[in-house]
């Protein structure tokens, strides 16, 4: 049987997909054109702007000739006030005591204000808007692990360049984004979150000898034990408070080594939430700390304010003024007014002029690089442009008479005021240029954008009329169409073509569109040709004008229930409102949908039996009677139940998206590790076990109930013993991880090992068990006997009971050998058959043991607890495919049930969702789970890939399981049949043959796996489209870039991930097929002999 074709179909759809995703991508999420240009000390615009002329000074006379930054990742200004008052702190409150004592005792000598953090809260984003007071985008995060060199002017260039020499100790990220530019670096590994103390004890250890001995102008530590204790405990753990305190002695011991022409600048990158996460926009996220201390005194001025809030990239032009050194080309930050405010000469004049000084040299690059940007750029728009350039004129006339005039002044009341007018303009002018960025900087390219669209919207309509039409999937699955694909890849190179001889710089993303959508014009060219030559042909031709269309039109007018259940939830995702509770959305409707099947049935009258003796009655008297039930009736009940109770439970593991105020996420959530009662603790990690070990033997014993683990084959060897150890491995791992460190005392190293042991053993034998799988996929047991012709082969089982029967395949040999050969064999003692213990269960055996074998890899990667939700996950999906089996057999013809209809893969995508979010997952930035990427690999990674792997896996989990166990909807019913229904009244023999009747008609066999895919692919891929659609038409809506783009990117990249588990899937299936083809006429020929 060829079903090849059925998988380059179905990779040729994913492809049209991905090719939509590209190409609206890179209209919606452009970023900000980056510009080259460098400010210099010889920079024309600035020469003579000094207030007093002094020789050797940059830009502004420095105040300071060395600074030390202290990097606290995730200090959280509630982590640094202190509040005297609080009498019963948490464990972040009130740890970090000396910035309360020093500003106290020193007020013009320090100042503690709130760092506002520009979103995204990540790392990476945050040191290049500290360094080049630029605002990040959107799609930047995306490279907040794969960090490469800023191009752009930055604090660090302009400090070499000047020839300051920098030395860097902490977060290794600073030497991917500054590379070579450091005098002395000891950079540390970042990313291990369950690392606590390795940067930190490594800083330490550096940090107050280079401080002694002098070698530097600028000292940078980047701390990160507070950020990975956050991710790993939460802000509210005993832990937090060890790690708070740390740095307070840390800071006290900074404090006493500095020189009176030193600056020490202490600052948060961002803040954390309550469950210790940061990414997103929430006040929490953006609120950190910011700390500037002299020996002498700084502030000219009392703080008319307690802790003002300022913008992160304020610190920009801020440290460059006070340093000496050129302010970045394309910083847009404001000076902090505090900090100029000093009196150098002892005179009225001078705090003023210094003030109304930095604001204008500020105020003066910031125009230069609007004037330059809008050059490069033209997104800037130019009324308001024009506005601020006549504004900054007006505001440089003024204080270029000011200057003048100065010393005219005899009193102080006659400087103050329009010196203070002046320094408010110029810093209304500063907000309202940044102002403008950020408005203007959310870009977009509305006609890539709706080519994006065009391409989903067809290969949708492609995925619903070839799943609706049988003689379309029958000729898919004997051939595939070449001409679509040789136009694709001839329009793909004539692109590249033309973009080579336009000049314009090379876009494979445009080339690998036009091929795409060249090749799916063609299909439709194709299949359209080939329905009218079929209706020609049966003499329908004046019936098939414009045939596709005409079919999809009728077929969406009259739309089945399920489908009109997956538009809703479509429809809500353009609400805002509603994807913030999607989650419950998606509960309900998938509820609605199971309910509506069950309905169904007993609507139907097809759970119901009439008597026999009911046909004498007459009609008057028939609606007295009670209905008879059949036994299904009671089982349909009975999964009912169950589904609902595990629909139940699921919503137990839920997280929280911050814009839900009054929500407070799952406690199951946590790890084990974060407990502190020990006794809790054991009983949870008890649970746990218990967990994995049902999810194992659940399926081990199905497999050993039909007869699949009869036979000595590898595979079958690997389920018996390498599942146990699997599951053994990772309740060892998380024993070693759910106990706190210290209580190992000195076994620390050995138990630090075996916790990168015992996944990797997991990782193995996960690759050992899919190579089996690929080896050798039959989990068959054949016993041949020579029989008398009416005998019949007992069961596997010693009780030989007609359960049991059920699932022995006798005689099969007989049923292929006429497939297979020509002429029957017999032999001398008369006909031979043969007992095939598993054959029945051929394909699905297969796929429940790599369903297992994932599921057991994907709940290692996740937090313990969240075992329970995957045994929920398991025992959900059993009971949905036993009602789905029941209502196909009750009610499915036999041309029907080569088909899976809409309701079961609806449901089935809906599953996946639902466990998106049952497994502790939102489509937010912040809730992502970071230590999967360190599950075995607790010293970090060399690459990018794995760890990006492995995050993806943690987060699309249940978008893998559900794809890979797809074909599990088509062979479901073909295990249960039921005894008299449509189907099985067909079959010509008593015997239940199960999937093996699969095998009797192969293009019907292929057809239904190919309308599995295409409908499948079209109930994620149409909630792609809508998200998609919701992005695009509410790009200016204010939550844009809160709700409706990361609910977008995460609906794309799980689109992407589900699309290749399920082509996994299918190829699994055909793979499986093939062997089972090898395997009869293996048999054959054995008997033959």
């Amino acid at each position: 049987m060829k079903k090849v074709p059925v998988v380059l179909f179905v990779a040729w759809i994913c492809l049209m997909f991905y090719a939509g995703i590209a190409l609206f991508l890179s209209g919606f999420l452009l970023v900000r054109m980056e510009l080259n240009n460098r400010s210099s000390c010889v920079d024309q615009h600035f020469l003579g702007s000094q207030v007093t002329e002094v020789e050797g000074v940059c830009w502004m006379e420095q105040r300071f000739k060395k600074v030390v930054i202290l990097v606290i990742d995730a200090l959280k200004f509630d982590f640094a006030k202190y509040d005297p008052n609080n009498k019963n702190p948490k464990p972040f409150e009130n740890k970090m005591e000396v910035f309360h004592n020093v500003v106290n005792s020193q007020p013009h000598n320090s100042r503690l204000y709130q760092f506002k953090a520009d979103p995204p809260t990540t790392t990476m984003q945050r040191i290049k808007g500290i360094t080049t007071g630029s605002l990040p985008t959107f799609i930047d995060i995306g490279s907040n692990f794969a960090s490469y060199a800023i191009q752009e002017d930055n604090l660090i260039h302009q400090f070499v360049q000047n020839g300051r020499k920098v030395v860097f100790m902490g977060d290794d990220t600073w030497d991917g984004l500054f590379p070579n530019q450091f005098f002395k670096s000891f950079p540390f590994p970042s990313f291990n979150v369950k690392d606590l103390h390795t940067v930190d004890n490594g800083i330490l250890q550096h940090l107050i000898p280079t401080v002694e001995a002098g070698e530097w102008d600028v000292l940078i530590a980047h701390f990160l034990g507070v950020d990975h204790c956050g991710h790993r405990y939460g802000p509210d753990h005993p832990a937090m408070a060890d790690k708070l305190h740390q740095m307070d002695e840390m800071i006290r011991s900074v404090l006493t080594r500095l020189q009176n022409d030193t600056l020490l600048v202490v600052l948060g990158d961002h803040g954390m939430t309550n469950s210790g996460d940061h990414g997103g926009d929430s006040e929490d996220e953006v609120n950190a700390a910011l700390f500037l201390y002299s020996p002498l005194p700084l502030f000219g001025f009392e703080a008319k304010e307690d802790n003002k809030s300022i913008p992160q990239i304020d610190i920009v032009p801020t440290l460059a003024l006070l340093l000496g050194i050129p302010i970045p080309y394309s910083n847009i930050g404001k000076v902090i007014a505090d900090v100029f405010s000093w009196n150098t000469k002892q005179d009225f004049v001078s705090p003023y002029l210094i003030q109304a000084q930095a604001h204008w040299l500020n105020a003066r690059q910031v125009d230069r690089f609007l004037e330059t940007y809008s050059l490069a750029a033209k997104d800037l728009p130019k009324e308001e442009l024009r506005h601020l350039k006549e504004l900054f004129f007006s505001l440089s006339s003024e204080y270029s008479s000011l200057v003048k005039e100065k010393l005219q002044f005899t009193a102080e009341g006659e400087l103050t005021a329009p010196f203070q007018n002046l320094i408010t303009g110029l810093q209304h002018y500063l907000k309202s240029a940044r102002e403008m960025c950020q408005k203007s900087w959310a870009r977009f390219h509305p006609r890539r954008m709706l080519s994006g669209i065009v391409i989903l919207v067809f290969t949708l309509l492609m995925c619903y009329l070839v799943s609706g039409d049988v003689g379309i999937l029958e000729l898919l699955c004997n051939r595939l169409p070449l001409y679509p694909f040789m136009w694709g890849i001839l329009i793909g190179i004539l692109n590249i073509v033309f973009q080579l001889l336009s000049q314009n710089s090379l876009e494979f993303i445009m080339a690998f569109c036009w091929a795409t959508g060249a090749s799916l014009f063609g299909l439709f060219w194709q299949l359209g040709k080939y329905k009218l030559k079929t209706d020609h042909s049966t003499g329908q031709l004046h019936k098939s004008q414009c045939v596709l269309t005409q079919q999809g039109l009728l077929t969406l007018a009259n739309l089945p229930v399920p489908l009109m259940v997956l538009f809703f939830r479509c429809a809500s995702l353009f609400s805002n409102s509603f994807v913030v509770a999607d989650a419950q959305v998606v509960l309900f409707l998938l509820k609605s949908l199971v309910v509506f099947v069950v309905l169904k049935l007993f609507w139907s009258g097809m759970l119901t039996v009439q008597s026999p003796s009911s046909t004498f009655i007459p009609e008057m008297h028939k609606h007295m009677i009670m209905p008879a039930y059949r036994k299904e009736c009671f089982h349909v009940n009975g999964f009912l139940t169950l589904f609902f109770i595990c629909v139940y439970l699921s919503s137990m593991f839920h997280s929280c998206r911050e814009e839900l105020l009054n929500c407070e996420p799952s406690s199951l959530l946590t790890p084990l590790s974060s407990l502190k009662n020990s006794h809790v603790r054991n009983i949870c990690y008890i649970l746990c076990i218990t967990s994995v070990s049902c999810i194992v033997y659940l399926i081990r014993w199905w497999l050993r109930h039909y007869g699949n683990l009869n036979s000595s084959t590898l595979i079958v060897l690997f389920v018996r013993w390498g599942f146990p150890l699997t599951a053994l491995s990772i309740c060892l791992y998380w024993a070693m991880c759910s106990a706190p460190y210290q209580s190992f005392g000195k076994l620390q190293e050995l138990v630090r090992a075996v916790s990168v042991f015992c996944p990797r053993i997991v990782y193995g034998l996960t690759a050992l068990g899919l190579f089996l799988v690929l080896r050798n996929p039959i989990m068959v047991f054949v016993k041949d006997t020579k029989e008398e012709e009416n005998s019949i082969v007992t069961s596997y089982k010693r009780t030989g009971t007609e359960t049991d029967l059920l699932h022995v395949i006798p005689q099969i040999y007989r049923k292929m050998h006429k497939s297979l050969s020509s002429s029957n064999v017999t032999g001398a003692d008369g006909k031979p058959t043969v007992a095939a213990y598993g054959l029945g269960t051929v394909y699905s055996a297969v796929l429940l043991t790599v369903t297992l074998l994932l599921g057991l890899l994907l709940i290692l990667l996740h937090s313990e607890r969240l075992s329970l939700s995957f045994l929920i996950l398991f025992l959900e999906a059993f009971a949905f495919l036993q009602i789905h089996s029941i209502a196909v057999n009750l009610s499915a013809n036999d041309s029907e049930h080569f088909s899976v209809n809409w309701y079961a893969v609806i449901a089935w995508a809906f599953a996946s969702w639902q466990f998106f979010y049952s497994t502790g997952h939102q489509p937010t930035l912040p809730t992502i789970q970071w230590n999967a990427a360190f599950v075995g690999f607790n010293e970090g990674h060399d690459n990018n890939t794995i760890p990006a792997l492995l995050i993806l896996a943690n987060t699309f989990a249940s978008y893998i399981l559900f794809a890979v166990s797809c074909p599990l909807l088509l062979f479901w019913p073909f295990i249960h049949e039921i005894k008299n229904s449509k189907m099985s009244s067909r079959s010509t023999n008593d015997d239940q043959v199960m999937e093996m009747r699969l095998r009797e008609s192969p293009e019907r066999f292929a057809a239904a796996l190919l309308q599995l895919g295409m409908r499948y692919l079209f109930a994620h891929g149409i909630q792609l489209l809508a998200s998609v659609c919701a992005a695009a038409l509410l790009r200016r809506h204010l939550m844009v870039w809160k709700i409706f783009a990361p609910k977008f990117l995460f609906e794309a990249v799980g689109f992407v991930v589900t699309s290749i588990s399920l082509l996994f899937g299918i190829s699994l299936v055909i793979w499986v097929d093939n062997a089972v083809n090898r395997w009869f006429k293996k048999l054959i020929l054995s008997q033959v002999r």
